[in-house]
């Protein structure tokens, strides 16, 4: 699993049809502290995260293992919202009210 913060949307109105109705996001991984680093990546949302918000994602062959995206072709899948994060003791992010 990555931790990533949404950045932003993608919109494809021609796709293949088992993604015909799913959210596309577009991620950039962050360390645990929430610090970016990497290249953004489209991942499909299954847990209905916004722009701003730290999750959660699977990435190869484990993005196909959710309920909407089993059989499917992608190869990222948000699965978490992250409510908070705790390193060595201490909370290092809180998702705000």
């Amino acid at each position: 699993m990555l931790i990533a913060r949404v950045i932003g949307t993608t919109v494809a109105t021609i796709k293949d049809p088992k993604l015909t109705g799913r959210k596309l996001l577009i991620l950039r991984q962050t360390d645990e502290h929430g610090a970016p680093f990497g290249n953004p990546y489209v991942a499909i949302d299954t847990v209905d995260a916004g722009a701003g918000d730290l999750v959660l994602t699977a990435a190869g062959s484990s993005a196909r293992q959710t309920d909407l995206t089993q059989d499917a072709p992608v190869d990222a899948v948000i699965m978490a919202i992250i409510d908070s994060l705790e390193v060595d003791g201490q909370v290092v992010f809180q998702k705000s009210p």
